[in-house]
Formats: C-alpha cells, sequence, structure tokens
C-alpha cells in the first residue's frame, strides 16, 4: 500500500544545518558517494552555486563563499574529501566550546556602593601620595557617603565609610584616625531633593499650561 511508502520526520536522516532543506543534504550525500575527486569537486561546486542562490541577500557579505564552503564540509559531517579554496573547517575546532564568562564580582558585600567605587579606589592607589591622592580619598569617601545614604535614607558615622574604604582597598587607603570629617548627610542629599523639587515643579507648570491652553481652546470667539 502507499501509506506503508510514507516518510516520518522522525524516521528522517537529522539535518545538521535545517535552513538548506533535506534535498539539499541528500545533494551533499550523493557528493560523498562519488568515487573519483575529481566528480567530487565538480559536485560541490554545483552544491556551492546552488546554497549561494539560497541566500541572495549575503552576496556582498564578506567571506560569503568561505562561509558556504565551512557550511558544506559541516553538512558533509566532515566527511567530504573534496578540495576548497579555503582551510577546511575541523570538527575539534567546531565542538570546542568558549570558556564560562566570569561577571564581574568586586565587592557584592556593598553593593549599594557600585562598582565604579572599586575602580576609584584600585585608581587611588597606584597614585603617589601627595595632595591629590589625598583629595581623593576624600572625594571617594563622600561618595561612599552619598551612595550609603540613598541606599540606607538615613543618617550614617564616618567611622563606618572609612571602615568600609580600608576594607575595599585591601587596608591601603587609612582615614579611621583622620580629623577632616566629610560633607554633612544633609548636604549631600540636598542635591537629590533640590532635584526632585525642580522636577515636581517643571512639571506642574507644563500641566498648567495645559490647563490654559485647553481654556482658551474652548473659549468663544465672536
Amino acid at each position: 500500500m502507499i501509506i506503508d511508502e510514507l516518510e516520518y520526520n522522525t524516521e528522517r536522516e537529522h539535518l545538521i544545518i535545517p535552513e538548506y532543506g533535506r534535498h539539499m543534504q541528500k545533494m551533499i550525500n550523493y557528493a560523498k558517494t562519488r568515487d573519483t575527486k575529481e566528480e567530487r569537486n565538480k559536485v560541490a561546486k554545483a552544491i556551492i552555486s546552488v546554497m549561494g542562490n539560497m541566500q541572495p541577500h549575503l552576496r556582498d557579505v564578506p567571506d560569503f563563499q568561505h562561509k558556504l564552503w565551512d557550511q558544506l564540509f559541516i553538512m558533509a559531517n566532515f566527511e567530504l574529501d573534496a578540495d576548497s579554496p579555503y582551510d577546511k573547517p575541523t570538527k575539534e575546532l567546531l565542538e570546542e566550546h568558549p570558556e564560562p564568562l566570569e561577571y564581574p564580582q568586586n565587592f557584592p558585600k556593598y553593593r549599594f556602593y557600585g562598582n565604579n567605587i572599586k575602580t576609584m579606589i584600585d585608581v587611588a592607589n597606584t597614585w603617589e601620595d601627595g595632595d591629590l591622592k589625598e583629595a581623593l580619598k576624600y572625594t571617594i569617601a563622600n561618595h561612599m557617603k552619598k551612595c550609603f545614604l540613598n541606599w540606607n535614607k538615613d543618617t550614617v558615622e564616618d567611622d563606618v565609610i572609612y571602615g568600609h574604604l580600608f576594607e575595599l582597598s585591601g587596608g591601603k587607603i587609612n582615614l579611621k584616625n583622620s580629623d577632616e570629617d566629610l560633607s554633612d548627610s544633609t548636604s549631600l542629599l540636598r542635591t537629590k531633593t533640590k532635584f526632585s523639587s525642580t522636577n515636581t515643579s517643571n512639571s506642574n507648570k507644563k500641566g498648567s499650561h495645559h490647563k490654559k491652553g485647553a481654556t482658551n481652546y474652548k473659549r468663544k470667539r465672536f
């Protein structure tokens, strides 16, 4: 019966690159069965031509032909003995896995400071001792205090910031015995409050302007 000759995809050969379809895979399998290398080369070039016609939008892409030849050998499971104008890919190179990506985990203990603080601290450690380095230390400490307050929304003692800075710098920046105080908590948060108030004021102005415009639009003109 005809129904006995039907083929199901689950029973068919696995397609290595499904985009080219099953007929292309059969052509490649046919090329592998040719007895002479001359015949295999001839069939391989014909297959490359058909593959190129299937993707005309990639003709202007650099190394397009190189890509096609690589895909040909991949779909042949690296078993096609034919000449290529390019270096043949290897199965080992295709199956090689990239190294795991290392995500930056500088100091997950104090995430509220952000990664940029650690970068600033590392830069400060490379500077020579002097007024500029001293100023940078206190700039970093003040920024850490501001970050802490934005996260905690409360007050914080300078000694806490100095302790965190000492820990994050690996003990190279020590301001624990410093006589100089950091900026006041109120002044550090004042900029944020002022910015929020400005945005609210601008929004109110835009709303009132829109309302006024709406009123004028409804006004009768005689």
